[in-house]
């Protein structure tokens, strides 16, 4: 039986409160702050380092093996590459974003004045009524455009608008939480994770209950990019436990109800030793933890040992439906991936 009661309000409203807060890799500075003001609500202490993620620290009753938890508040996104003769726009992908996914959604161009500018992204000549080949016209940087929604016809107009290269884009995540548990959002890769973290340590401080050892909490914020979970973290970790979301496929136990442990990754196998341990713990208290191997994925656990680090990493997370497109989850994925963090925590 589960030894904490994850508060599944608290969990959810914090989950679309942070979706609706836009952090594109490389502009995360609005969401780590609203993390840093849950964890100090808390009473947990946290720091920024130099490239911007969050470090906390949780007392353990031990400091003698340190743990580490890692999740990423960093999204898929994109920045303006160019500004066409015709005042539209040309982006820059942010990793793995897929263009066929954001065809015709909502975004806002974010200029360093602080304006926020409006507009969709559209396929160039995507007139079905003009262009006989729109229908089947690939969707690439280089095919599809910024539509802004300003009196624009030049460059000069939109350079006017203050809008210039190098500007983040923050794409609509369009949050929807239905009555029977589905979270259906942009970006739940890994905003659902942080959720779970933030979840699982409330319910620790609201129980009064001290962790096992020492663990070091770090929201990390470039991790589509590859180098996310090596800022920070201390040399002494023992362990490593990844929260990243877990994926759903053809071959793939997992599913949007459970949380899933990945075991081996593009990267290579997981350690044996901490994956076996929380598929015990989680066995024990009740938890279905579905194990996985995921053919295209990597995670902060992967660039941490590439960097050296020398803790046993294992990688949990909840199943998320279509992976970098619109993402879809259930609570009682959430629910479990928090409980998971929590039991871990304080597991001898």
């Amino acid at each position: 039986m589960a030894r904490f009661e994850i508060s599944t309000d608290y969990l959810v409203q914090t989950l679309v409160d942070l979706l609706k807060t836009p952090s594109p890799t490389g502009d995360t500075d609005y969401a780590v702050s609203f993390v840093q003001g849950e964890l100090e609500s808390m009473g947990i202490k946290t720091k920024r380092t130099i490239k911007g993620a969050l470090l906390a620290e949780v007392d353990g009753l031990r400091h003698d093996k340190p743990r580490g938890l890692s999740a990423h508040v960093d999204t898929l996104g994109a920045i303006v590459r160019e500004i066409k003769p015709n005042g539209r726009l040309k982006l820059s992908a942010l990793n793995g974003l897929m263009w066929p996914t954001v065809e015709s959604e909502g975004l806002s161009i974010a200029t360093r004045s602080g304006q926020q500018i409006r507009g969709s992204l559209v396929l160039a000549n995507g007139a079905a009524h003009v262009n006989k080949d729109a229908t089947t016209a690939p969707r690439t940087a280089d095919t599809m455009e910024v539509r802004l929604d300003e009196r624009t016809t030049r460059a000069e107009e939109t350079r006017l608008l203050g809008i210039e290269i190098g500007d983040f884009v923050y794409f609509d995540p369009r949050v929807e939480v239905s009555d029977s548990g589905f979270v259906r959002s942009r970006f739940l890769d890994d905003k659902a994770c942080v959720a779970c973290t933030l979840a699982a340590l409330k319910a620790l401080v609201d129980g009064g209950v001290t962790p096992v050892q020492k663990a070091t909490v770090l929201i990390s914020n470039y991790e589509e990019v590859g180098h996310g979970g090596v800022d920070g973290l201390p040399a002494n970790l023992h362990e490593l436990l990844i929260l990243d979301m877990a994926c759903i496929g053809d071959g793939l136990s997992g599913d949007e109800f459970h949380c899933s442990i990945c075991v081996k990754d593009s990267s290579g196998p997981y350690s044996k030793n901490l994956s076996d341990k929380l598929r015990a713990m989680s066995a024990r208290v009740g938890i279905d933890l579905k194990p996985d191997v995921y053919p295209y994925y990597s995670s902060d656990g992967s660039a941490y040992w590439r960097s050296g680090g020398q803790a046993e990493v294992a990688l949990i997370g909840p199943g998320v439906d279509t992976s970098h497109g619109y993402e879809r989850t259930h609570v009682d994925a959430l629910n479990d991936t928090a409980q998971v963090i929590a039991e871990y925590l304080i597991e001898e």
